[in-house]
């Protein structure tokens, strides 16, 4: 991949493969395992950032950037299911002016007045926080329902949806023969609370929140659990079989959803002009308190479909919808301790144990304080009354330490420890990092527990079986110390059968289990290996650059020599910061961890990485778009283009596929013709697009004239 490390400054190149890597992994956490590390204000604000960096540095942006990306890989729980049409993600405003910002972009795009959009109908609903799902009707029967997933395929929970009875079996007619109903499965704060306190008499974990509780109960192995929460559903929208009925809008397409049976949203309102969009903001943002189910914002849709079919999508993105967010909802406790947690990279991050509180449906006991540099930020000692926020409905930010009347004795200032209070080691604050850390390595327990729990994590091995309290077990009685132990644990197999609550049954279904995956992609494992500044986002980097085990290891060992070939190679990858790079030259230069290559390699398959930008329809084409477009506007033309995959360019090089004409094409179709380089008028452009006939796109035939 060639570099563009003289174009920009490497510090931003580090800091977006730093965002990416961590909005990889926040990703991963929410949409895999309903288990979200950070607010939705934090969250967002990361995106945000990263957009920034693309737009002011575009050569950042690869095909399958985080940012082109919808939820995250799938578990493997659950048998898979294509969507017929792709489950998109939205774009979010904030405030009046990016909301306007909003409808600017569809101004431009349709090349509409300034009275056209004075005029511009939109419907406004409430954006629900639970999982997105898709039913699927055959001749107006239920046969399929499936989660939103990546967007292009998800969780086939069929037998879970049909347990709940909370969508129609069938539905009545007129309807296409094939359709997809698109909605949102939630939980009510009432259901919520009710079911938290089932569970916690019953001696089982809570739920930390309502969308948690949602996606955990309807991604349940067994239906008849499902059948048991108490979930609904409001319906929204239509994919395949929208083009067969006959609606002309969203408010009448939420009608017919009513009409067949669904339960739809009665607080979504379509508003006369974009102007009203405030209003309804203010008016939902005073009853949001107040309403017996959670949202983050409001979704505002161009109403006409038609401007929403010509709008299509900007990326992964519609142009013609976008969410204006909340911001959180917040409470006020007091912090009862403040404990330091080990990871499995040695970091130490402090944990406030709050007195429980409950932020905006949700009773929440503990607030991540990230570091040392944070503690005296917010000037926060144990006793002290404290603001905070629902941190995304996950585990609590803490803002800020309010002040009380005088006479209130304070705690004396917490003190970062200088040990490791696992393994007590010396911890240290290298120069420049926020973060103190263990020394001690792999000898400490936490850490090295740490990292078999990662090696096999559901995004990494994703051995059933194999929790977090197992590991620890084995790791206390040496059975499993290091990762490719794993795949040598069979040989404590008596041993293990008896042990409390394991036996013959559970110990023949682990080694099944761990036998399973004994064959892996190439990005997962280099993710497994749980090196330092190694996600998920620069591991799939890594595979998709050096495309196979053996050319990654042969290259990252002798990447270890900083002047070498292979290490200005690793340097060149676009996302590959110089704090990445120098994790990798550190991790292949112990003898201990090249053991443990060594160890696997025999134990498994390492299979090869084919990068996913090779598999668009028009990956590696060079489209150029010349004349006036009578059927679209050069901008939707473009965005066509992108959409499958092409690079789009301005200018008619040797390096061009394709040259689309449109009205007086003038000098860019001469210069196609003497390069001999393929010619599609518009008409025949839009041919190829419905057809996706690649033979279209054969250069032999270059006899086309301009319309």
């Amino acid at each position: 991949m060639k570099s563009i490390s003289k174009k920009i400054d490497p510090l931003i190149l580090q800091k977006y493969k730093s965002l990416e890597n961590q909005i990889s992994i926040w990703n991963t956490k929410y949409y895999q395992e309903d288990a979200p590390l950070v607010s939705d204000a934090e969250y967002d604000q990361a995106r945000r950032e990263l957009v920034r960096l693309e737009e002011k540095y575009p050569h950042l942006k690869t095909p399958d950037a985080v940012t082109n990306q919808i939820g995250a890989p799938l578990q493997g729980r659950f048998p898979k299911y294509k969507h017929k049409i792709p489950m998109l993600s939205l774009g979010n405003v904030f405030n009046a002016e990016e909301f306007a910002d909003f409808i600017e972009r569809a101004q431009r795009f349709l090349d509409l007045t300034p009275e056209e959009v004075s005029t511009l109908e939109l419907v406004a609903e409430p954006k629900m926080d639970g999982l997105s799902i898709n039913l699927i009707y055959e001749k107006g029967i239920l046969t399929s329902a499936a989660t939103r997933g990546d967007g292009t395929m998800g969780e086939d929970v069929t037998a879970n949806i049909k347990a709940l009875q909370i969508v129609p079996e069938e539905i009545t007619s007129p309807f296409p023969e094939i359709l997809e109903i698109r909605g949102e499965i939630y939980m009510k704060k009432s259901d919520f609370l009710t079911l938290n306190h089932q569970q916690e008499t019953l001696g089982k974990n809570i739920f930390a929140n309502t969308r948690n509780a949602a996606a955990g109960s309807l991604r349940q192995l067994d239906p008849s659990i499902t059948a048991a929460r108490p979930l609904s559903i409001f319906a929204y929208a239509i994919g395949a079989g929208q083009e067969k009925i006959e609606i002309s809008t969203q408010e009448e397409l939420l009608k017919t959803l009513e009409n067949w049976g669904f339960p739809t949203n009665q607080l979504s309102q379509k508003l006369s002009t974009p102007q009203e969009a405030l209003s309804f903001v203010k008016t939902l943002s005073e009853k949001r308190p107040f309403l017996d189910y959670d949202i983050d914002g409001i979704v505002f849709k161009l109403n006409d479909l038609t401007l929403q079919k010509r709008l299509d999508f900007a990326g992964r993105v519609p142009r013609w919808a976008t969410a204006w967010k909340f911001p959180a909802e917040q409470s006020i406790t007091r912090i009862k301790k403040i404990e330091i947690q080990v990871g499995r990279t040695g970091a130490l991050t402090p944990v406030a144990h709050l007195d429980p509180v409950n932020v905006g449906g949700v009773m929440v006991s503990r607030a991540t304080l990230h570091n040392e540099d944070e503690i005296k930020r917010l000037d926060v000692r144990e006793g002290d009354l404290v603001s905070v926020q629902r941190a995304g409905d996950v585990i609590p930010q803490i803002l800020s330490r309010i002040e009380e009347q005088e006479g209130h004795n304070r705690a004396t200032a917490f003190e970062f420890p200088k040990t490791c209070p696992i393994c007590h080691a010396h911890a240290e604050r290298p120069e420049g990092e926020s973060v103190w850390r263990c020394t001690g390595g792999l000898t400490c327990q936490a850490q090295a527990e740490g990292r078999l729990v990662h090696f096999v994590s559901r995004n990494a091995f994703n051995i059933d079986g194999l929790g977090e309290q197992s590991i620890k077990l084995f790791f206390q009685l040496g059975f499993l110390l290091k990762p490719d132990d794993v795949f040598h644990l069979e040989h404590k197999k008596e041993e293990i059968a008896a042990l409390e609550g394991w036996g013959k049954q559970s110990t023949t279904k682990l080694f099944s289990a761990i036998n399973q995956k004994r064959k892996i992609s190439l990005k997962r494992f280099i993710y497994a290996l749980g090196i330092r500044q190694i996600g998920e986002h620069n591991a799939r980097l890594l595979a998709e650059h050096y495309e196979s085990y053996s050319h990654w290891k042969k290259s990252m060992l002798k990447a270890v020599q900083v002047d070498s070939p292979e290490h200005l190679e690793l340097q060149s990858i676009l996302g590959i910061g110089p704090l990445n790079a120098q994790a990798l030259v550190e991790f292949f230069s112990e003898s201990h961890n090249l053991a443990v290559l060594q160890n696997l390699e025999e134990a498994i398959k390492i299979e090869n990485e084919v990068p996913s930008s090779q598999q668009a329809l028009l990956a590696g084409k060079t489209i150029v778009f010349t004349g006036s477009m009578q059927t679209m506007t050069r901008s939707e033309a473009k965005n066509t283009a992108q959409r499958l995959g092409a690079r789009v360019s301005d200018s008619v090089t040797s390096k061009t596929t394709l040259v689309v004409l449109g009205e007086k094409a003038g000098s860019k179709e001469t210069k196609a013709r003497k390069l001999g380089i393929k010619l599609l008028n518009e008409k025949e452009w839009l041919k190829f697009l419905q057809t996706e006939n690649l033979t279209l796109l054969e250069t032999e035939e270059t006899d086309t004239k301009t319309p």
